[in-house]
Order: structure tokens, then sequence, then C-alpha cells
């Protein structure tokens, strides 16, 4: 599949309204970092499903895709102090993350070097590593500190036991592992995201809320879900009255980056002919909706669409009532869905509203996903960073709207999974081995492929 030069957008879309239509009637001017935009015609080739159920194919990512790609592992409010780690395990590899003194995060191989044992099964605090099996021990910088009867171990050289290092990149709060030297430095391999993402400060957002769970299907097929909004009109026909599914800007940027802009408080163009009124929309987006502020106790405002009323009390409740100055938070960065992908498996929402995040690990094969969703909420401006949620695992009987929480956004996610599992089952089943998809609203889900087929050919990093 190969990549075309940049071009317009088709102009047989479904919606009778853009993005920027819709952010030109906003309250407050939007910045050009909203406003910045970029798409690629990848062509229409299809996708094989072996790639979704395939060993062979699922050798070639552990292979040559995982080890070369920058994975987010954690975020810094998971060990603040020093002597705190995370274990962060992937596709067969362990990898253990600690707090230095100076308040750097180094990352190491979690594997002991006398017999292979991990050091660490959980994420906690520890003034050294000590493998649980015979006793060796590494300073929590990786430099060997112990060997039990050192007499029996003369033919080790001590410099030859430190622990295997990997690269570490820290952004926003996320902190980022590869075991790649030739991959670029982590800033590169984002862009544009920082650049983007640099007036929403989401370090100074914390994990509010964390829950998984394992999806009976591939890694790949659980992502893709996220990728586009245009399921919405059959899968989640209860957001339809405040989602402007059809109406998604897809922007796409170099190998590793793109993003869906989903406008939230105005209908479906599913919906054009039930002229739907502003009072209506905003009652629906309470009701339904996970990024409400209101909770059905606000009245539309005065003179003001249902979009500015929503926009105005998100912003007096996630920024003012923490003390942040609102006044250039436009009602678009309040509301609407600005859901980016960072190659391969992370997904953080943009927005000033609590920030959504996802990431999608094999679990541990290319049958199964364990999908992760984390709520960053903003801290207090003159307050400490509160502690980090820990990751709340839902077993299979366990539905996401179990998580109250949440409030209506486990409904959606139910509705989201309901499908994978057949999505899994129709991929092995598959009597073509083409997965079709469309030019511009899945346009998305060609660029992961599209980059993904330039690791297992060595064209990347």
């Amino acid at each position: 599949m190969d990549e075309q030069a940049t071009s317009p957008r088709p102009d047989d879309r479904c919606p009778d309204i853009t993005v920027d239509d819709i952010l030109d009637q906003d309250s407050k001017p939007v910045p050009p970092e909203v406003r910045d935009d970029e798409w690629r015609d990848l062509g229409t080739d299809a996708v094989a499903a072996e790639r979704y159920t395939g060993d062979a194919f699922f050798e070639a990512e552990r292979t040559k895709m995982w080890p070369n790609v920058w994975q987010f592992a954690a975020r810094e409010e998971e060990m603040p102090e020093p002597g705190d780690h995370v274990v962060y395990n992937n596709v067969g590899r362990s990898y253990i993350l600690v707090r230095q003194e100076n308040g750097s995060i180094r990352a190491f191989h979690n594997v002991c070097l006398h017999r292979g044992r991990k050091l660490r099964l959980e994420s906690g605090h520890a003034s050294e590593l000590q493998c649980p099996f015979h006793g060796f021990t590494w300073n929590n910088d990786g430099s060997l500190k112990q060997i039990p009867c050192q007499w029996d171990f003369q033919h080790l050289e001590e410099r030859d036991m430190n622990l295997p290092e990997l690269r570490v990149g820290r952004w926003a709060g996320f902190i980022f592992v590869t075991e790649s030297d030739a991959a670029p430095e982590l800033a590169d391999f984002l862009a544009p995201l920082p650049d983007k993402f640099a007036r929403w400060r989401l370090e100074e957002c914390y994990t509010a809320l964390w829950v998984g769970k394992v999806i009976k299907a591939n890694w790949k097929a659980v992502s893709e879900a996220f990728m586009e909004a245009w399921h919405s009109v059959v899968t989640h026909p209860q957001i339809l009255p405040y989602t402007g599914d059809a109406n998604t800007r897809y922007s796409i940027w170099g190998d590793h980056a793109n993003l869906a802009l989903t406008p939230f408080g105005m209908p479906s163009p599913h919906l054009r002919d039930e002229k739907l009124s502003e009072e209506e929309i905003m009652e629906a987006f309470d009701q339904t909706s996970g990024r409400s502020a209101s909770a059905g106790g606000r009245k539309l405002a005065k003179g003001k669409t249902a979009r500015q009323s929503m926009a105005e009390a998100n912003r007096e409740q996630f920024l003012e009532a923490l003390g942040y100055d609102s006044s250039d938070a436009t009602d678009s960065e309040m509301l609407d869905a600005f859901t980016y992908n960072v190659f391969p498996n992370m997904a953080p929402w943009g927005g000033f509203a609590p920030n959504i995040v996802y990431r999608w690990r094999p679990w541990p094969d290319q049958h199964a996903t364990l999908m992760e969703v984390r709520i960053l909420g903003r801290k207090p401006k003159n307050g400490d960073m509160p502690e980090a949620a820990e990751m709340r695992f839902l077993e299979e009987h366990e539905p996401w709207a179990t998580v109250e929480e949440w409030g209506a956004l486990g409904g959606v996610f139910d509705q989201d999974m309901e499908n994978l599992p057949y999505v899994q089952e129709g991929l092995i089943a598959s009597p073509n081995n083409r997965v079709e998809l469309g030019k511009y609203q899945e346009s998305r889900i060609r660029h992961f492929h599209q980059t993904m087929d330039k690791y297992i050919a060595g064209e990347l990093p």
C-alpha cells in the first residue's frame, strides 16, 4: 500500500456542514493549533484479514515492529518518588521503569541476569532491585550491587552485569520506552502532537480513573474501533442527537500520528430531518455523554446554542473551579472528541475537558487484547498532584458499565466491545481474506497499516 501525495478530502462526503463551519460559530476564536489540518489520499487497497489472525504476521509484529517503536509505558504521577517503579509488560517483554534520586527515570529489562527470573511482578516502591530467587541485587540505577556467594562467580565481570537499559522519553506527563537505538527522538516520533497539545497542558493532569479488560479480538481490530466515528449511527444511536459523527474531520501526519475530530453539541447528519431543538440536544448530551459537567442540572443559556451552553458549563467546572483561567478555552476544546492516535497502540484525547487515554496490548497473543481506558483529571492549580488511580481490572463477566464513576461512558464502551469478538470470529472465517476500508472515514486505519508495513519491511525506524 503506497502513500499518495497530500490531496483535498473527497467532495462527496455525507455532511452538509464541515468542522470549520462549526468552529466558525463557536463563542471564542479558535487557535491555529485546532484549525491546522492535513490529510493524505492513501488509496483504496484492501487489508488482508490474516493480519489480524495469522501466527506469521503476529510474529513479524513482535520481532520487527514492537522493539523499534516508542511505547507508552506509564504516567509521571504513577511514580512520583525516588524508588517508585512501574512494571510494563507487552508481547513477551517485561520492562521496569524506576524513578531516580534526581527525579529522572530509567528503564531496564525486568530480567535477572543470573537465572532469568523477573525482578518485579508488580509496580511499587523499592530501595533496590533484588531477585527473589537467589538474591542477586541491583541498585535502582541498574548497577550491580551484590552477588550472593561472590566467590563462585569470579568469572563474571561486574561491568557486564549492569541491567540492560532502554531509552526513556517523556512528554506531557506520559513516559515512553523503546528498545531501539535507531528510533528517532520521542518529540520527532510524536510530531506534530507536542505542539498541538502544548496549550492543553496534560502534564497538569493525573490518572483519576483507570480500567482494563481483556477483549477477545486482535489488538488492531480493537484499536481500529476507535479510529473512526461513523459506526455511531448503528452502534451508538443514543449519542446521535449531539454527535456530528459523519461531520468528523480526519487528519494524518507523518507515520505515527493522526486525528479524528468529532464535534459535539450538534445532531448527527443522519438526523437532519428530525429538526431537534437546542434543548433536546443539550438534554441528550447531559444524559448520555461522559463529558458533561452539567449532568442535567443546567438549562440552555439565553441566546446561546446547546453547544455554547454545554461548553460554558464544562469551562466552569473543569477549569475555573480548579483555579485556571478559561478565557481562551474554546467551545471545541471543552466539548469535542479530539481522538489522536500515536502509533502503534495509544490514543490520547486532546482538549481541556477530562481527557480519555486508550492503550491496547496483545493479551497474550493475536486473538485477545488488554484494552485500557484512563480518564485524566486536572489537578487544582494551586494544589498537589493527586495520587494516580490504580488499574481496575474487569473480569470477563463484568461490563464496562459496572464502573459507575464514568457514568454513561461505560455503556458506550459496552456497545463497542459487543461487536469485537464477532469481528475476530469473522476475520478468522473470512472467505476472501479482505477487509475493505472507506477512502476517507477509515483513512486512519489504512494509515496505521501502511506504517506497520514500513516497520515489518525494515524501512522504519
